[in-house]
């Protein structure tokens, strides 16, 4: 008999099993686990060469004299963070719940809103040294069964040491790992997960990460939000489209202000270029040069707020951004305009958090065609990444959908999010081969 050294019941089970290890020689196992253990989980197991990788996992093994196979009893007991919120997604209304680091935890959370035996979980180990435990959950009846050969095919050809983190897996499920957009859809919270499941897409859960992925992901799924579902439809669209145009303003903002001050000062009106032109009264820095050092200043803000220790990160990034902007204006360095335009981009940058890494870098290239093109530029910098963004696809699926190519009867769950009843049909460029969600008639007026 082997145990984990941390099996706490290891003394008494010892004691039970040598009592009845006569009649279990006689029986076999199936006769201990059936009649003797009490055990919540257990279950026998007939490589015998598995067992030092069970007892790695913390589980206890079972061997019994001139008796093959073994029983494999679950006993392992891991610290692991208690469920809460998680911090990137929180909620005004709607389930607080959020993903842990423990594998088991993660599953439980995502079973317990699908109470179906459809839902499928397929776990499988990867990692040379590490062999971690990863799950492809998936509802069966309602995804693509190529889909799911398509995501186990590109998990078992990854060949690596450890899979510390889901997003390890991110660059095999993506089709350009190079690219800046997000190709991979991730989540904390388990209602979140289980909507996209019922929609016929794939999640995967890795243990030790908080952070679960799922495919096939679009780039509308950056501007919805778990709470838009639990929202009125009306004021849910509102957030989507206010989330699209801020996101446009931290996009365009610094390079459309560099080109207007450039190149197009008959496309401002008179008594705003008077105020402006005050303003940069003094500044020796031209207005490209200056808007992208203010940038680099508030990336490096933000940077260290976050890597700082919780207790002074915030005050520091306050204190930190208003003594460098107003010293800086005060000593004519910078003018307040670059300040306030680079200041409402940065805010304007986290209503979509999803892409706050990708725009930060989209803003800084666009400063610099609007430096060096002016508005026009700036709109063929435009149309540019709109053809690029309409060649991504994620796993077979367009990026831009259901926008290009135009899918009207997703139309309902895009930019617009229409009346919940009304979304009658699971999304038709997901390509479940069960299309119908639900089957609802208005009640008639009494």
């Amino acid at each position: 008999m082997l145990f984990h050294p941390d099996m706490t019941d290891a003394l008494i089970l010892r004691s039970v099993l040598m009592a009845c290890a006569e009649k279990c020689k006689a029986d076999g196992l199936e006769t201990l686990l059936e009649n003797i253990l009490t055990v919540a989980e257990a279950k026998t197991e007939g490589d015998d060469s598995r067992a030092a990788q069970t007892i790695l996992d913390g589980d206890a093994v079972i061997f019994l004299d001139d008796v093959s196979g073994m029983i494999v009893v679950t006993a392992r007991s891991w610290d692991k963070r208690t469920v809460t919120e998680p911090p990137t997604e929180t909620v005004v209304r709607g389930p607080r719940e959020g993903f842990v680091e423990d594998f088991k935890t993660n599953i439980t959370l995502v079973e317990k809103r699908l109470r179906t035996r459809k839902l499928a979980v397929k776990k499988c180990r990867m990692g040379r040294e590490g062999n971690t435990t990863v799950a492809v959950l998936y509802i069966d009846g309602v995804v693509r069964p190529d889909l799911v050969q398509e995501v186990q095919r590109r998990l078992k050809s990854l060949e690596i040491d450890a899979v510390t983190d889901s997003h390890y897996l991110v660059p095999c499920l993506e089709e350009r790992p190079a690219s800046i957009f997000p190709q991979v859809g991730t989540a904390e919270k388990p209602d979140v997960v289980a909507s996209k499941l019922l929609d016929g897409r794939v999640a995967v859960i890795v243990d030790g990460s908080p952070i679960v992925l799922t495919v096939p992901f679009l780039l509308i799924e950056d501007f919805h939000s778990g709470e838009d579902y639990y929202e009125r439809s009306g004021f849910a669209t509102f957030l989507r489209v206010l989330r699209l145009i801020a996101l446009s303003l931290a996009i365009f903002l610094p390079g459309l202000y560099i080109a207007l001050l450039t190149y197009h000062y008959e496309a401002v009106p008179l008594k705003l270029l008077i105020t402006v032109l005050n303003a940069l009264k003094g500044i020796p820095l031209p207005p490209i040069w200056e808007i992208l050092v203010i940038l680099m200043l508030f990336e490096i803000i933000r940077e260290a707020s976050i890597r700082m220790p919780k207790s002074v990160g915030t005050a520091m990034s306050i204190v930190g951004a208003l003594v460098l902007g107003d010293t800086a204006v005060k000593a004519g360095i910078i003018s307040s305009p670059g300040v306030m335009v680079v200041a409402l981009s940065s805010i304007a940058l986290y209503t979509v958090p999803g892409l706050v890494g990708t725009t930060s870098l989209l803003r800084m290239l666009f400063a610099v065609i609007g430096g060096l093109g002016g508005l026009y530029g700036l709109i063929l910098a435009g149309t540019a990444l709109v053809h690029y963004l309409s060649s991504v696809n994620s796993l077979g699926t367009p990026y831009l959908a259901p926008f290009a190519p135009l899918i009207r009867s997703d139309l309902g769950d895009g930019l617009v999010r229409a009346q919940l009843y009304s979304l009658t049909k699971r999304p038709q460029v997901i390509g479940s081969p069960n299309k119908r969600r639900l089957l609802w008639s208005q009640p008639k007026k009494g």
